[in-house]
């Protein structure tokens, strides 16, 4: 049986500053519904009728939530963990997915809250527009493998004939079509059909989760030794433990008056870059140079609007296909940056802009003359979370006293294998902690005082084993077994 290593006690500061807001895992004593012990001044007594009611976080400054985040009292929860322990997880991507499988691997109960409307997966997004179909994977478009884990993973959805190796033509394409084809090792990995039934091929497998979506958690609430999540005040359960499986501002808003302060305060150091992803179908063949006849995918350089793109008609069907050529093309971080607006609005004159540029970008690449290209379908959308610029190099993030963890590919990187290796590390971390009874938190706390560094790698993610892309080291350290 292969664990994670206990770290010992000595290997962090103190976890916490004195404690004025402490949550026992105890069923409270009641003696006509009144607590017989007499609360602490400076302490406000714990209603027996539920948590406390709080207004959502949401419409707050990025400013003021870091300054509530930073300020707040820990959570420290105190009694042995039940025997049917369950687990909330908020987030349904691919780390937060494959987190609820190890977890169920080793008898854990979870729900998973996910804000889709169309179906889990989060950044395996694949959209298809009636009646053609016209197909675009608009978020994670290829995967490598390199560790046995992961595989083991992909070798299943390859006999489920849900992946397959993506042989066409990629490599780097510079300014004025100059173009250098990658070699073929290692191995690239596309769905078959796009990348969202890799997602619910993962959902098919478990039996022992209950989904809730669409759903957008606004409220963590520690009360009577349990985590209560709410959704805009409605209550949606009561966990022994909670994950947040997914970063950005919405995350940092509902960790801001959670009782996490060190989870928060990782949160908060992260650094998230903007990405905008153009969708565009052509009723014909783009006029290609006759050196990228065979151009199926392409990492731009030296274009400022481009960083990639991609022909999801060649990558998902073939050469074979005679229908419309639908292609992603994804902007660079600095474009992102410099044209970023809410991504639930984006205003029309925006969108013009960006997509008359992001054109104009592909047509640069390709050595192409300007307002050639006429697709005649088109969408955008704004990732403005997308990936991220630094990292703590650390597979998961789990604070013991508060029973709450953080899982994600930003912890490692930004590639759907470090994101589901995040997702098995915490899952067996948890189970491991749940196993030791939660007697000693210091043992089992993680990741609360790394340091985040600098990320390199292309601006639509990283690709373990790809040219001179290292492998993280870390996650060969921690054993990712799950436990018999």
């Amino acid at each position: 049986m292969l664990l994670l290593p206990r770290i010992p006690s000595s290997t962090f500061p103190p976890l916490h500053k004195p404690i004025k807001f402490i949550i026992q895992c105890n069923q409270p004593n009641n003696n006509n519904n009144k607590d017989t012990k007499k609360p602490n001044k400076k302490q406000p007594p714990m209603s027996n009728t539920g948590p406390k009611s709080r207004k959502p976080s949401y419409g707050r400054s990025r400013s003021s939530v870091m300054k509530k985040s930073f300020s707040q009292e820990q959570v420290v929860f105190t009694a042995p963990i039940p025997e049917d322990p369950i687990v909330g997880i908020i987030g349904g991507g691919m780390s937060g997915l494959v987190c609820a499988l190890y977890l169920e691997k080793r008898g854990i109960k979870s729900t998973l809250f996910d804000t889709g409307i169309h179906g889990l997966g989060g950044r395996l997004g694949t959209r298809m527009i009636d009646p053609q179909p016209l197909v675009f994977d608009h978020a994670a478009q290829f995967f490598t493998v390199t560790d046995p884990k992961f595989a083991e993973l992909v070798d299943k959805w390859s006999k489920d004939g849900l992946v397959r190796q993506w042989q066409g033509t990629i490599g780097e394409l510079e300014k004025g079509g100059h173009f250098i084809p990658l070699p073929p090792t290692p191995p690239r990995y596309v769905g078959v059909n796009g990348m969202r039934p890799l997602a619910d091929s993962i959902l098919s497998e478990m039996s022992m989760v209950d989904v809730k979506r669409p759903c957008w958690i606004s409220t963590l609430e520690p009360f009577n030794g349990m985590w209560h999540v709410k959704e805009n005040g409605k209550p949606c359960g009561q966990f022994d433990a909670i994950i947040i499986a997914h970063n950005g501002k919405c995350a940092n808003r509902l960790l801001a008056s959670s009782g996490l302060p060190l989870i928060a305060r990782q949160m908060k150091r992260l650094e998230l870059s903007s990405i905008w992803a153009l969708m565009v179908a052509f009723d014909h063949t783009l006029p290609m140079p006759a050196n990228l006849a065979t151009l199926e995918g392409a990492f731009i350089k030296g274009v400022d609007s481009v960083s990639w793109m991609a022909n999801n008609t060649k990558k998902l069907f073939g050469s074979a296909s005679h229908g419309p050529d639908c292609w992603t093309i994804f902007s660079t971080a600095t474009f992102g940056k410099e044209n970023k607006v809410p991504q639930e609005s984006i205003p029309n004159v925006t969108a013009e802009k960006v997509k008359k540029a992001m054109l104009h970008g592909v047509e640069d690449a390709l050595g192409l003359s300007r307002d050639l290209l006429k697709p005649f379908y088109s969408r955008l959308q704004l990732w403005g979370a997308a990936l991220p610029t630094n990292s703590p190099s650390i597979p998961f993030i789990f604070d013991a006293q508060g029973r709450a963890g953080i899982c994600g590919d930003w912890l490692l990187g930004s590639s759907l294998e470090v994101a589901a290796l995040s997702g098995m590390a915490l899952a067996n971390h948890i189970s491991d902690y749940f196993q030791s009874g939660g007697s000693c938190p210091d043992d089992f706390s993680i990741g609360l005082q790394n340091e985040f560094q600098p990320l390199k790698g292309h601006d639509i993610g990283q690709f373990p084993g790809l040219k001179a892309e290292e492998v993280h080291s870390e996650t060969r350290d921690l054993q990712l077994s799950t436990s018999t």
